[in-house]
Formats: structure tokens, C-alpha cells, sequence
């Protein structure tokens, strides 16, 4: 497919000729009244004005809003370079509705390495891995793409999505139309923080280096302006295990949290107080073995530590949900426990007097009270238990009227 430049009428006041003029103008020469920063930008110029064209209205290309005034954003300072293939050859690579498929835990391991190797900032460097080190070279490589795009095709090869939709592998896209190389910026969802969902953990490519960190939603500044796009290419067994090491007493990264909400959609939501996280945590060991016994695994299998049967059940949709708990009967009451025998004699008044004397009159040994029992001890307390002590045979000290601990068993037995 050709793409033909057609200039705007001057007077066409629609967002896609405004937005190209705004191009057209960034990308001309300096001397003839252009951004200082246009050498080698008009290229881009035409081919976001030209994918606009073609894939206007399409969810992978909507235009990004125009920022509010006021403020300035990060991505001023991280300013990135053109479509390119790998390594910079100089061949731009076209842009494509088509995606190749990956996972979002292969997207995030990506993402991570870089954030591991303190990748830095560069606008017109490349890292090993061949992919630009600005902020849409690391969306490029964490999605596997294959070449590095920008922020404005970035969209071509996803589907629009809301805020309620993101999940780690995600992007937020801010796409400034004064400003289309030095003024917009991505960054890479790594999964909420709470569950108000007002903060998230970001991986982004900004000064110095490839960061992470948590962040106000949508960003710092220009915050209603950014859109959210999730990669087109997820494949839908998203089966690929980080690795037994990512799990258990000390973990703290974002498989934990994947885990945690693969296993609350299975059942497990009753383990977790306040959701899902990156650390691991009891409430994590727990959810796993429930799941693993819930498949019928015993013993080693049912530890409660992911292996890649766990993993692959879990994100396969394979085997049983963790049950929901079974109510267990209420364990037969049993007598309360003997209070002491200093609760009871003259001058004591507390509910285990009271309680005895209800007792009594259940058992029908209750003939001396003459108001019912209270928590007050009286003569009536006494000579009630000494009825009750005589029925059992005994006689002496053993019927005195104060309860002992085998009165008190054999009257609430």
C-alpha cells in the first residue's frame, strides 16, 4: 500500500487535519518555520498522518485526546526516535495490524530484564536486544515486536481498552499532537497497588535508566489524557512459567501478583484480606495448596509452592476451582468450665452463681429459691446444691452446698 500526501485546506477545522498541520509544522525544516527537533521527524509526520487516515475510527488507532494546557510532561525530557527495524539499520519498519503472540508473563520478564540491567535512556541507541532505549523501544521489546515503533503506531498493533480492563502487560499511551517526538510517552501496566486502583506499578524507559515504580493513575501529569491499549498478540494460553525461584518465603515480584489473581478467579478469593500483591505471603501458600488438593494432589505435589503443572492448570483454565468452604457443625456444647470454687460462699455475686441457679432449677433441685436464682450467693444457692449433692448418694463434706468441680460437671453433664 502507497500513502499520498494530500495538504489540508488552511481553513479545515477537523481534528485530523489540525493534527496533521500540527505534524506538518513539527516536522518541516527549522528555517522554514518547523520544530527545532524536525531533522529526520518528517517521515513519522506523514506515516502517523497516513495510518490515522486508513485506520481511523478502528480501536487500535484512535487518535490520542489533546493534552489540557498547563504543565509539562515527563516524556519532554525523553524525547524518542522513528519506526526502525532492529539495531537501527535504517530501514523502518512498517507498521502492521498484525500481531505476533506472546504472553503477558513473557511480556513482563521482558520488561524486567531491562529494568534488571539498568538499561539507559537513548533516543538513538540500541540495546543488545537490538530494540531503541526510549520509552516506545521498551514497549516494542517487552511486547516482541520485533522492531521499534513509537507511541503513535504503538496502537496499530492493540485494541483500546478501559481502566477497569488493565492488567500487567498493558500499556498507557500519552500522544501529544504539538509535540509528537519530545512530548508523548508509554509505559508498561505492571499491576495495581490497592484495590482502589488509584496507583499502579509502572515499567518505563525514562532518565537515567529503565525504571519501576509505582505511580499515581494515569501518570504524574497529563493524567485524563493517557489511553490505555492492551497488545493484540496475547496469545490466549498464556502457559509460560517464570520459574520455580519466583515463589515462596521472600518473592517479591509481579508473578506473585499474577498468581494470586489467577487463584482468586479460581476460588481462592477467601484467602487474600485485601487482594493480591507482589510479596508473598501466607495467604498465597494457602491459596495454592487449595487449588492443588482441589486437583486431587497429595503430599509434595500439594505444597502450596507453584510448580509448571500449577501454573499451566491455573492460567489454562484446567481442572477444579478451589471449593468454597464447607460449613462444619457446631460442636456439641459441653459444660462451661468449673470457675473456681472461690466463685461461690457468702459475699460473692458474680454470673456463675447466676448460671449454677439456673441450673439447678433445670434440673429441678430449685424448690429453695423464692425469686429465682440471681448473681447474688444466698442460703437458697446453698441449700439447692446440697439437695442436688445428696441426690447423688453423697453425704458429710461431700454435701455441703458448694459446688466443686465434680458437682459442677455432673450438674451441667
Amino acid at each position: 500500500m502507497e500513502f499520498t500526501e494530500i495538504e489540508p485546506d488552511d481553513d479545515c477545522i477537523c481534528g485530523g487535519c489540525t493534527a496533521r498541520r500540527r505534524a506538518r509544522l513539527h516536522a518541516a525544516r527549522q528555517e522554514d518555520g518547523g520544530h527545532p527537533a524536525a531533522r529526520g521527524a518528517r517521515r513519522a509526520a506523514v506515516l502517523v498522518a497516513a495510518v490515522g487516515t486508513v485506520l481511523g475510527g478502528a480501536a487500535g488507532a484512535t487518535a490520542a485526546p489533546t493534552p489540557k494546557p498547563g504543565g509539562t510532561n515527563a516524556a519532554s525530557d525523553t524525547p524518542q526516535g522513528e519506526v526502525s527495524s532492529l539495531y537501527g539499520d535504517g530501514s523502518a519498519a512498517p507498521v502492521q495490524r498484525s500481531a505476533a503472540a506472546t504472553t503477558r508473563a513473557e511480556i513482563m520478564a521482558r520488561a524486567q530484564s531491562w529494568v534488571d540491567q539498568h538499561v539507559p535512556y537513548s533516543m538513538s541507541s540500541h540495546w543488545s536486544d537490538g530494540y531503541r532505549q526510549d520509552c516506545s523501544g521498551f514497549v516494542s521489546m517487552a511486547w516482541g515486536l520485533g522492531s521499534s515503533q513509537t507511541t503513535w503506531t504503538l496502537p496499530a498493533f492493540a485494541d483500546r481498552i478501559v481502566r477497569s480492563e488493565l492488567e500487567p502487560g498493558d500499556i498507557l499511551v500519552f500522544n501529544n499532537p504539538d509535540n509528537p517526538e519530545g512530548g508523548s510517552h508509554a509505559v508498561l501496566f505492571g499491576g495495581w497497588t490497592d484495590s482502589s486502583q488509584t496507583r499502579y506499578v509502572a515499567f518505563e524507559q525514562t532518565r537515567p535508566a529503565t525504571m519501576k515504580r509505582i505511580t499515581p493513575y494515569a501518570y504524574w501529569n497529563h493524567s485524563d489524557s493517557y489511553v490505555a491499549y492492551r497488545y493484540r498478540g496475547l496469545s490466549s494460553a498464556d502457559a509460560f512459567f517464570p520459574g520455580a525461584d519466583k515463589f515462596g518465603p521472600g518473592a517479591r515480584n509481579e508473578f506473585v501478583r499474577q498468581l494470586g489473581e489467577l487463584l482468586v478467579r479460581r476460588g481462592g478469593g477467601r484467602f487474600y484480606s485485601e487482594g493480591p500483591d507482589p510479596s508473598w505471603g501466607d495467604a498465597d501458600r494457602r491459596a495454592t495448596e487449595a487449588f492443588q488438593l482441589a486437583q486431587g494432589w497429595r503430599g509434595s505435589e500439594a505444597d502450596g509452592l507453584p510448580g509448571k503443572d500449577t501454573w499451566d492448570f491455573l492460567v489454562n483454565g484446567k481442572g477444579k476451582d478451589i471449593p468454597a468452604p464447607t460449613a462444619k457443625p457446631a460442636p456439641p456444647a459441653g459444660p462451661p468450665a468449673f470457675p473456681g470454687a472461690d466463685s461461690f460462699g457468702s459475699g460473692r455475686s458474680n454470673d456463675a452463681i447466676r448460671q449454677l441457679g439456673e441450673q439447678l432449677v433445670r434440673k429441678g433441685y430449685g424448690r429453695h429459691y423464692s425469686e429465682g436464682p440471681n448473681p447474688t450467693w444466698s442460703e437458697s444457692d446453698r441449700r439447692n446444691v446440697e439437695d442436688f449433692q445428696l441426690a447423688q448418694g453423697w453425704r458429710g463434706s461431700e454435701a455441703d452446698g458448694y459446688p466443686g468441680p465434680h458437682t459442677w460437671r455432673l450438674l451441667f453433664g
